[in-house]
């Protein structure tokens, strides 16, 4: 959900859902096929709430993110550094010095 128009309409939709749970409700009173559906209204909303949420920090992210850099690529060789680079390093555990 990146637009506010497509958070706009969903929005609309879980407002028509708990009308009509609301009218299931008062139509069949608190039984447990209407307490299901209440709470499964309910936990839908809870989780547009989150979603609105998310859906800003995805759009946070986004304008952070969106605007990586991408440098030139640097080749690292294969071979063998001199063993001279190494002098006076600490192996930390690797199995001793060479």
């Amino acid at each position: 959900m990146s637009s506010t128009t497509e958070l706009a309409e969903l929005h609309d939709l879980i407002g028509n859902l708990r009308r009509c749970v609301t009218s299931l409700a008062s139509r069949y009173g608190n039984s447990p096929a209407t307490r299901r559906i209440v709470n499964d209204a309910e936990r839908i909303l809870n989780d547009i709430d989150r979603l609105d949420i998310d859906a800003e920090e995805l759009e946070l992210a986004r304008g952070v993110s969106g605007h990586q850099h991408v440098g030139e690529r640097i080749a690292i060789p294969d071979t063998q550094y001199d063993r001279e680079f190494w002098r006076g390093v600490d192996d930390e555990g690797l199995g001793g010095t060479r």
